[in-house]
C-alpha cells in the first residue's frame, strides 16, 4: 500500500532546501524578558489571607504570654510579702505519736532490721546524736549497741555506756530501728543506714537533721530554712567559731526566745537540741543572756536532756 509522499528537504549534493513556514497559525507572545526573569503578579486575596494569618499568630503569642504572667502570679508571692510574718501554726505539726515512716525512709528490706551506724570521735563526743537517741528510743523500739574501733586507744567508761545499760531482752527480728555507735578515730561524725550501697553522710549538724526527721515532723518551707540556719550557726559559729561569733550568736538567740519558747515556733526542734549541745560543749552556759538561760532549762527539765548532762560531769 502506497504512503502518502513528502517532499526531500535535501537536494542534489546534500544540500539543505529552504521552506517556507506557514503562515496560518497564530502568534504566541514570548514567554521571556530581555531584562531577567519574570515578575509574578501575587494574587490580592493570597496576599489578604498572609496577613490575617500573621495577625492571628501575633494575638496568640500575647496571650500566651498573658497567661504565663498569670500563672507566675499564682504559684510564687509577691516580692514585697515578707513571708516570715505569715502564720505557720497550721503548717507546723508537733512531734506525731505514730512518727515517720521508717521502710519508706530507710529502705524496707525483708528479714533484716534497719541498722544506723555511726562513727564518732571520743574526743568530741557528738552530744546532739545522743539526745536524739534518747528522743528516738521514746518513739520507737530501738535495740542500741556501742563498740570501740582498733583505731582508738581508750574510751571514757561514760561513753562506753552512753546509751546506758543494754541488754537484750529481745530478738533483734521484734525491734523497729538499730543505733549503733561506733567510737572511732574520725575528723567528724559518720552515719550510715545502708552500709553497703551509700556514702557516709557527715557532719553533727547533718547527722542530726536526718535523725530528726524520723520522728514524722513537718514544716513549711519558711520553717524549715529558719531551722537549718539556727543548726548551721549553732555549729559553725557557736561551737567552732571565735569568741566574738559566740557573743553575737548568744545575742541572736536571746532575741529569738524573748518572742518564742523555742529557737523556733513553740515546739521542739532540731535547732534547739544542736545549739543546747553547743553551748555545753563550749563551756558557754553560765555567760548566756536570761532568755537563753531560760531556754537552757526548759530543755534540761526533759529526760533526754538530763541524760547527757551526765555524761559531762
Amino acid at each position: 500500500m502506497p504512503m502518502y509522499k513528502v517532499r526531500p528537504f535535501h537536494g542534489p549534493g546534500a544540500v539543505v532546501r529552504a521552506e517556507q513556514l506557514p503562515v496560518c497559525m497564530y502568534r504566541v507572545h514570548s514567554l521571556h524578558r530581555a531584562a531577567g526573569p519574570p515578575q509574578e503578579e501575587v494574587d490580592p486575596s493570597l496576599q489578604a489571607l498572609e496577613s490575617r494569618q500573621e495577625e492571628i499568630l501575633k494575638r496568640l503569642y500575647e496571650l500566651k504570654s498573658a497567661v504565663d504572667g498569670l500563672s507566675k502570679m499564682i504559684q510564687t508571692p509577691d516580692a514585697d510579702l515578707d513571708v516570715t510574718n505569715i502564720i505557720r501554726s497550721d503548717d507546723c505539726s508537733p512531734l506525731t505519736t505514730n512518727g515517720a515512716d521508717l521502710d519508706l525512709m530507710l529502705g524496707k528490706d525483708y528479714g533484716a532490721l534497719k541498722d544506723i551506724v555511726i562513727n564518732a570521735n571520743p574526743s568530741l563526743p557528738p552530744l546532739s546524736l545522743l539526745v536524739l537517741h534518747s528522743l528516738l528510743c521514746e518513739r520507737y523500739k530501738i535495740l542500741s549497741a556501742v563498740h570501740t574501733h582498733s583505731s582508738v586507744k581508750s574510751v571514757p567508761e561514760n561513753l562506753l555506756k552512753c546509751f546506758g545499760e543494754q541488754t537484750k531482752k529481745q530478738p533483734r527480728h521484734e525491734y523497729q530501728l538499730g543505733f549503733t555507735l561506733i567510737w572511732k578515730d574520725v575528723p567528724k561524725p559518720q552515719m550510715k543506714f545502708s552500709i553497703q550501697t551509700m556514702c557516709p553522710i557527715e557532719g553533727e549538724g547533718n547527722i542530726a537533721r536526718f535523725l530528726f526527721s524520723l520522728f514524722g515532723q513537718k514544716f513549711d518551707a519558711v520553717t524549715s530554712t529558719l531551722i537549718d540556719s539556727w543548726v548551721d550557726t549553732a555549729i559553725f559559729q557557736l561551737k567552732e567559731g571565735s569568741s566574738k561569733e559566740r557573743g553575737a550568736v548568744l545575742r541572736s538567740m536571746n532575741a529569738a526566745l524573748g518572742k518564742t519558747a523555742w529557737l523556733v515556733g513553740n515546739e521542739l526542734s532540731v535547732a534547739d537540741v544542736v545549739a543546747w549541745c553547743a553551748l555545753q560543749q563550749t563551756g558557754s552556759a553560765n555567760a548566756a543572756p536570761a532568755n537563753v538561760q531560760k531556754w537552757m532549762k526548759s530543755c534540761e527539765n526533759l529526760a533526754p536532756f538530763s541524760s547527757v548532762m551526765k555524761l559531762l560531769k
